[in-house]
């Protein structure tokens, strides 16, 4: 069985900067290298990290992590299909989450994968629902 996860911002950030938690998203790219794990991550939770690197450290930084991020084993999804876009137009409705968060959950209830996240923060609350599925970093 391959295990399917979505990224979030947070725990990519987590394993550029070597956080608590990059242990586990080394791990799950060693995995997906191996064939044995699949990775997707939205357009907008990747520009999520590109801006805080510009932002923090300037246009070559960014670019320079971009790279960096494009040569690992995550499926980049540009797209925004109707299924996710009406997921993430509930959960943004129903709860106090970013909208950047509500694509990358919706875009993880759509597809059925588990969340890869550190922001409990922003999804304690939804913890548990029947078609929410979180896979935790810390």
């Amino acid at each position: 069985m391959i295990n399917r996860y979505v990224l979030d911002a947070c725990a990519l950030v987590a394993y550029i900067n070597d956080e608590i938690g990059s242990d586990m998203i080394e791990r799950i790219l060693n995995e997906a290298i191996a064939n044995k794990a699949l990775l997707s991550m939205g357009k907008v939770n990747l520009l999520e990290v590109y801006y805080g690197v510009f932002r923090d450290f300037g246009y070559e930084k960014a670019n320079e992590v971009l790279d960096e991020i494009l040569s690992l084993p995550i499926q980049i999804i540009s797209d925004l299909n109707d299924d996710v876009f009406k997921a993430a137009g509930r959960l943004k409705a129903e709860n106090k989450i970013s909208l950047a968060d509500s694509l990358a959950l919706g875009l993880a209830i759509v597809t059925g994968d588990h969340l890869l996240t550190a922001d409990h923060h922003e999804f304690d609350v939804l913890d548990g629902k029947d078609d929410i599925h979180f896979a935790w970093i810390r």
